[in-house]
């Protein structure tokens, strides 16, 4: 393992968390008025119904994807009789149904937001580095796919998945485990990873919303009374 795996996949994860934990509760409290997924709506809706919904469905099963997949336990699946082959493939299937969803809807986005002039008058620079960087992200991890099928025996997967597993449980040597994976693989990580870094500081910071609006869930109506 040389440096720059300690650094990247070592260290990396720890700064590219911390800010987003930290940055996004600064946002929060300073420029709450900025907290907001500045739809464009308004603007102009053609498509926007469809490719909303595409990436939205595509990137959320993506999302809960990874964190069950790189962090179940190898333990658990060998428990339940499930090979490490058997994982792989399924991983496989549903990453790739769900990226391609989260792709067609993006490309939509991307499209309706460059070619309508009202909508690229109001796009800021924010905007289009978090939509190259989420479509580059993505065409990394679906060419992983590819690269995958090559190798059916899931020891890649089961490497990402203990690096995973060391991270989060703050053990030194995580990086170890992936100092070998393919070069493809350890890009869309760091992809991944810096992702998270600039979150912070766009208008994904909305996704917090998304996912507290789930306590509304368990309080009372609103009884409205007429005058």
């Amino acid at each position: 393992m040389n440096t720059l795996d300690q650094f990247l996949f070592g260290i990396y994860p720890y700064i590219a968390l911390t800010i987003f934990l930290l940055g996004s509760l600064v946002r929060f409290e300073r420029e709450q008025y900025t907290w907001k997924s500045d739809s464009s709506q308004l603007l102009y809706q053609g498509w926007l119904r469809l490719g909303n919904n595409l990436f939205h469905v595509g990137i959320l099963g993506l999302f809960f994807g990874h964190l069950a997949g790189l962090l179940t336990p190898v333990i658990v699946w060998d428990t339940l009789g499930v090979s490490h082959g058997l994982k792989q493939t399924v991983a496989m299937a549903a990453g790739g149904v769900m990226g391609s969803l989260c792709l067609a809807g993006l490309l939509i986005l991307i499209h309706r937001r460059l070619t309508d002039p009202r909508i690229a008058a109001t796009t800021r620079p924010g905007d289009r580095i978090v939509l190259v960087w989420i479509l580059a992200t993505l065409l990394l991890g679906l060419s992983t796919i590819w690269l995958s099928a090559g190798h059916r025996d899931g020891v890649v997967m089961v490497q990402l998945m203990t690096w995973a597993q060391h991270i989060v449980t703050f053990r030194g040597d995580a990086a170890s485990h992936i100092a070998d994976a393919p070069a493809l693989f350890k890009a869309h990580l760091f992809m991944g990873m810096t992702l998270f870094v600039i979150f912070p500081f766009t208008r994904l910071v909305h996704v917090w919303s998304g996912f507290a609006s789930v306590a509304y869930l368990g309080r009372a109506w609103q009884l409205v009374r007429p005058r």
